[in-house]
This record gives structure tokens, sequence and C-alpha cells, in this order.
């Protein structure tokens, strides 16, 4: 990278404008040697960013001590576009900013703890009213707010990032990375998903551990006010029944969750006063019809049938091969008894007329 801090006509100072331009030109010739286009920071306006979160992100950076000293100069580069091109890979940020000449920043962010996203899961998982927002791909104020917690949220510390940058600049933080790091609080703005990226964690985790307890709740008979009104059915993607109903008009709506719980209800009354009528019970488990078998327990059914029908047909065939030995012995031994008393009145008749 060649300098440029003087006009080729001679000594002079170079607008940042021009230093700009130069410098994304050499961005988009980098970017394409890597199969991608170039991603420059670009902020209209004074505002750097304009949503909580990533204001939020602007106070954590702003609160470390040995970041204070060039956070405002860095301010002032991230303004006028002088980040070129910032590309965020997992937990990893490259970007190019025009200064004196062309540099090259690199910042490396250390994944979320394990522990740490565990307990952001289950407290975003309580958080019933931003599911609908989950499952849409939208992560809700709520979400938000507990993602960008200073204390336990999913922004890194000092000590989890590492910092690079071509410039001559000694100090751990120069005005050149600190640009990188506003231009990312301008990129959360519209891109919020970008946190998860940088800390190594995966969105549809929040998205499953959400679910899981929205359906918890909904089998346990918890009522939800938010999904009072939704089509479970729709959101989960799964079949909630299969019991036959009339044809709905175009101006009914389909049950939902807690009209089938109403319905149910009103069924077991209907049975209970069957029962104190003297008429013979209802076969619940026969009458709901909503109620579907789980397959792996329609698989241990089928094969204990089929088990048990195995050994029904084999126990006849023993008994009557038992039976069949059982008389051919008897014969045999009846024969032999026959024999004997034939030889004994045989033996007894030569004797007598020995003796006469």
């Amino acid at each position: 990278m060649g300098w440029y801090g003087f006009d080729d006509d001679g000594p002079g100072y170079v607008p940042a404008w021009k230093r700009v331009a130069t410098a994304r030109r050499q961005a988009e010739k980098e970017a394409k040697r890597s199969g991608r286009q170039a991603e420059p920071v670009v902020i209209e306006g004074r505002e750097i960013v304009t949503t909580f979160w990533g204001k939020a992100w602007c106070r954590n950076l702003e609160t470390y001590s040995d970041f204070s000293n060039r956070l405002p100069r860095g301010r002032t580069y991230a303004r006028n576009g002088s980040v070129a091109d910032l590309h965020v890979t997992e937990g990893r940020i490259d970007a190019v900013v025009a200064g004196s000449r062309v540099y090259d920043v690199a910042i490396a962010i250390e994944p979320l703890s394990p522990k740490a996203w565990k307990a952001i899961k289950q407290d975003c998982a309580t958080s019933i009213g931003s599911l609908l927002d989950l499952l849409a791909g939208r992560l809700a104020d709520d979400v938000m707010r507990r993602l960008t917690q200073p204390a336990d949220g999913m922004f890194p510390t000092p000590r989890q990032i590492g910092l690079s940058c071509s410039c001559p600049d000694g100090a751990r933080l120069c005005k050149h990375l600190a640009a990188v790091l506003y231009g990312i609080g301008h990129r959360l703005d519209t891109q919020p998903e970008l946190l998860f990226l940088l800390r190594g964690v995966d969105q549809q985790q929040l998205v499953s551990a959400a679910t899981k307890e929205s359906v918890s709740q909904a089998v346990r008979g918890k009522a939800v006010s938010e999904l009072a009104d939704a089509d479970l059915g729709d959101i989960f993607g799964i079949e909630l029944g299969t019991a036959e109903v009339q044809p709905a008009t175009a101006t009914k709506r389909r049950p939902t969750a807690v009209a089938g719980a109403v319905k149910r209800k009103a069924t077991k009354k209907k049975t209970a006063k069957k029962k104190s009528a003297g008429k013979k019970p209802v076969n619940k488990k026969a009458a709901r019809s909503d109620v579907t078998l789980d397959k792996d327990l329609l698989k241990k059914i089928v094969a204990k049938a089929a088990a048990v029908k195995k050994t029904a047909a084999k126990k006849p065939a023993v008994k009557k091969g038992a039976k069949k030995a059982t008389k051919k012995g008897a014969k045999k031994a009846a024969k032999k008894a026959t024999k004997k008393q034939t030889a004994a009145k045989a033996s007894a008749a030569r004797s007598k007329r020995a003796k006469r």
C-alpha cells in the first residue's frame, strides 16, 4: 500500500473524501479477490446508531477505560465514511480503514461461554410474548434488552477482544480500530443477528428454547394471553388433533388452543352427566379422536401383539404333540402287557399238560 498523504502535483492536504474514495477502491479490489463485495459503513447524519441495542453497544465500549482516549477520533472516522469495508464472520471482524494511507484492521472476539449462553436461553424462553417475533426471524425488544445487559449480556469485555491494525500507532486501540468498533454498532442497528455470529452462538437455539417452553406451558394448560388468538398448529408446524369437524364458513375462524380446551372440558362434563344417569360409561380413550399414539409406543404395542400371537400359535402344537406321544406310549405299554399275559397263559397251559 502506497502513501498518499500528499497530492501528486505537490505537497498539500488531501481531503477526507478523497482518502475515503481511494480506500474504497482498494477495499473493492481486495473483497473481489475474496469472492465478495466490499461492505462500507455509510452513516447518514450525525447519529452513528439509532436503536437502543446499537446505543448499548457504543455505551459498552465507552465504559472501557482502555478505549476511552481513542474513541472520539474513532467516532469522527466512522462518521466521515473512513471505514471502507467491514466484513463480519464468526468471532472475527476484518476491515479496511482510510487514514494517512489505507490500513487493514482485524478484531477477534472470544466465543460466549456455555454458562452465559445457557442463562440467556433460559431467560429468553420465559419471555413468551416474543415467541412469534422469534419464529418470524425477528428479535423482540425484550429479548434484545436481555442480550445487551451490561453485566451478563452478549457484549464482549476488553479481555475478550483481540485488536490488530497495520498503522504505526503503538496504542492498543488506535482511531482506526475505534472507527471499526463504532461501525459494528451502526451495523447492529439493522442486523442485530450479527451479535450471535460475533459471539459464536446459534440464534436458532434461542428460538428452540422459547418454542419448547411455550409448548410445555400449553401442555400443562397454562394459558398465554399473547398466544390465545394464534393458530398454534400453524406456528409450531404440528397437528394438534385429528377430530372431524364440520366445514367452516368463510366468516368462521379456525379453532384455537383455548377453544379446544373449552371443548374438551364440556365433553368431560357431558360424560359425567351420562354416568350419573345410569348410562353405560363412555370410553374416553375411544371418544377422544384427537389423541394420537406416539410412534414408538405404537411400535411396542404391535411388537407385543405379534409376540403374543406367536406364543398362542405355538401352544396348541406343543399340546397336540405331547398328547400324541402320550397315546403312543400307552398303546405300547398295553401291547406289552397283553404279550406278557398271553405268555403267562401259555406257560400255565403247558404246565397243566405236563402234569397230566
